[in-house]
């Protein structure tokens, strides 16, 4: 599968930078200038409700900041699935399908019922040109589909093995394999 917006980049086990060990990345866009996405997998520590106080009662439980990657850590990104995707809210840009990115400068009371879901991440993923075409030809990722269900999820400590065991073929073995496939 090519890399696109909607699509997941599984951290492989030869991936080694500790940014991304065992991340699964929503690939929010990608174009001739490079690649934006968050890593869904990695919840901080930090309520919603301390950091964007606002936004606490819309984000999605655990109600945390996720980590969404190394890049601007100290600004705040917001992936959202809208309510009804004939009616986008004030402030929201369609990615892909019924997945957008939510402006959080937007009005609070024109946002409100306008979402199914909303996520915010602390920073985000990103690849210079072709960077990522480098990384996945390496072995570094697995570029697989998403769905509605990895994106808002609760609990993402087995959202890797999750998506991996879900494709089709050898892939799905790969969920299972550990770190270091020696000590197996």
């Amino acid at each position: 599968m090519e890399p696109r917006a909607g699509a997941l980049l599984v951290a492989s086990p030869e991936l080694v930078d500790p940014n991304f060990a065992d991340a699964v990345v929503l690939l929010l866009d990608v174009g001739d200038d490079g690649a934006l996405g968050v890593v869904l997998n990695h919840p901080s520590m930090v309520l919603v409700a301390e950091a964007l106080t606002d936004w606490r009662d819309l984000v999605a439980e655990p109600g945390v900041l996720f980590r969404g990657g190394p890049v601007s850590t100290d600004g705040a990104l917001a992936v959202a699935r809208l309510a009804d995707p004939e009616d986008e809210p004030v402030g929201f840009k369609t990615t892909f399908a019924d997945i957008g990115l939510l402006d959080l400068d937007s009005p609070l009371e024109l946002v409100e019922g306008g979402l199914a879901d909303l996520r915010i991440f602390a920073g985000y993923s990103g690849w210079g040109a072709e960077q990522l075409s480098a990384e996945i030809a390496e072995g570094s990722w697995y570029v697989v589909p998403a769905t509605a269900a990895d994106l808002f999820r609760e609990d993402t400590t087995t959202l890797r093995a999750d998506v991996l065991r879900r494709q089709p073929g050898e892939l799905a073995w790969v969920s299972t394999r550990p770190a270091d496939p020696l000590m197996n």
